[in-house]
């Protein structure tokens, strides 16, 4: 693998300035893990090692890295119209984007731009309420999210979103906001391969909610498919036809945050279409753009747009937006990605290498600490005993245990996630599950 050809010093000689996200900056800053490169399924680290990516990034790489087309294509665009506003003007790649990504998902017949996923949550909301209001239902201003969910970090995604951590520092948060329960049920559903079988009427507590609030006042419920960045928590099987079903006869909108479902994740384009339940919005950004450059979208079922449009023609429809709202680097890079999709059946690869990824999770049974596995399309889990006293802190040495041995996976509290790119050989899957094993029975 070559070195990055940018000037970049390898190793900074001061890492302080950098307030690092959702890291633990003081140990990092002890012991860096830099990535100084990387091609297909590898990165390079600053001390020369190939590391294999055994996450796609955060979720987003699903191509796999430096792809030459994408690169071509953005540098090609920046150096023929680098920036548009996109307020009361346009350029022809948000146009040429659109159609694509409407083509692929016809359910779906526009597309609004942000510029990652917690902007597609937060705008997803906005459009809810707006719509309801246009449709003379604004005493519609309830938000119903999941416990467990992650929906960003915009007081609107955390607001939805139901992880403790995300939300506890942060205040009151957005008001009328209530939560569904999980769907993890470790007791009845442990070491299940692909969707649990128990938990279908975990779907029912929205009629509990709406019992308590009237559903005159609820504008959407927003959740996420397969819950991702909690640990991967899989729906029951009939739990998100429950869902659609509830809110159709109660006038409730249904948002899916396909952030890390879209773009191939299942095995299909969206979780809309492996599931067969269609939502009126969905969020997603990731894959959109394989991570290159940051860009979140919404998809608007048929119907939510043309309520908006009953306003006289010169006036301004919706009332929010983004600096960088389909900015024309972002939508080539989507272009670009969209033709790589296409071209070489990557959603398809996905479905037919699922049942070997399956194999690979489900072959860590027994292994020690280990207490579930869980699997869909190209996602994994591994959930691990917490340590008495020290929540984390065992998955996070695996983490750090296969780093080492050149395998990077993901955490989050006591379980490992992984999610490869798309373009993953066998021969990864097999060093993947092997070197955690491995790293797992060396962890106490």
């Amino acid at each position: 693998m070559t070195a990055n050809p940018v000037d970049f010093d390898a190793s900074p000689n001061n890492l302080e300035p950098f307030w690092m996200p959702f890291t633990a900056n003081r140990q990092f800053k002890k012991a860096p893990r830099l990535l100084v490169a990387a091609k297909d399924m590898h990165y390079q680290s600053h001390d020369g090692r190939t590391i294999l990516d055994g996450t796609a990034g955060l979720w987003c790489v699903n191509a796999g890295h430096a792809r030459k087309e994408i690169t071509e294509a953005v540098a090609a665009q920046l150096g023929k119209l680098d920036y548009a506003p996109a307020f009361q003007m346009g350029h022809p790649g948000a146009f040429q984007l659109s159609n694509k990504l409407t083509q692929m998902m016809p359910d779906f017949d526009h597309v609004f731009y942000c510029n990652s996923g917690s902007e597609a949550v937060d705008s997803a909301l906005k459009i809810a309420l707006a719509y309801q209001r246009a449709i003379g239902q604004g005493a519609r201003t309830r938000l119903i999210g999941r416990e467990r969910g992650y929906h960003g970090v915009g007081f609107g995604g955390i607001s939805v979103g139901g992880i403790v951590s995300n939300r506890k520092v942060f205040g009151p948060l957005l008001a009328g906001v209530d939560h569904l329960p999980h769907t993890h049920d470790l007791k009845r559903n442990a070491f299940v391969r692909g969707l649990p079988e128990h938990g279908a009427e975990l779907a029912d507590q929205l009629e509990r909610i709406v019992a308590l609030h009237d559903a005159s006042t609820i504008a959407a419920v927003i959740v996420e498919p397969v819950a991702g960045s909690t640990g991967v928590l899989l729906p029951p099987k009939g739990y998100l036809q429950k869902l659609r079903a509830i809110c159709d006869k109660y006038g409730i909108l249904l948002i899916f945050d396909e952030v890390i479902t879209g773009f191939g994740r299942l095995g299909a384009s969206f979780a809309t279409e492996y599931f067969g339940v269609v939502p009126d919005m969905i969020t997603c950004a990731k894959g959109l753009t394989n991570g290159v450059i940051p860009m979140g979208a919404v998809f608007v079922r048929k119907g939510i747009y043309e309520a908006f449009m009953n306003a006289p023609e010169n006036t301004i429809e919706l009332f929010h937006g983004y600096t960088y709202s389909a900015n024309p680097a972002a939508c080539a890079a989507g272009l670009a990605v969209l033709d790589i999709y296409k071209r070489e059946g990557l959603f398809e690869r996905a479905a037919e290498l699922a049942p070997y990824w399956e194999a690979g999770v489900h072959s860590l049974k027994g292994t020690k600490n280990v207490i579930d596995l869980r699997n869909l399309g190209m996602i994994g889990a591994i959930e691990l005993e917490p340590r008495e006293g020290k929540p984390t802190a065992r998955a996070f040495e695996a983490f750090l245990g296969c780093y080492e041995k050149g395998v990077l996976i993901r955490t989050t509290g006591d379980i490992i996630a992984l999610s490869p790119p798309l373009i993953v050989q066998k021969t990864h899957i097999d060093q993947i599950f092997d070197t955690i094993g491995k790293v797992l029975k060396t962890v106490n």
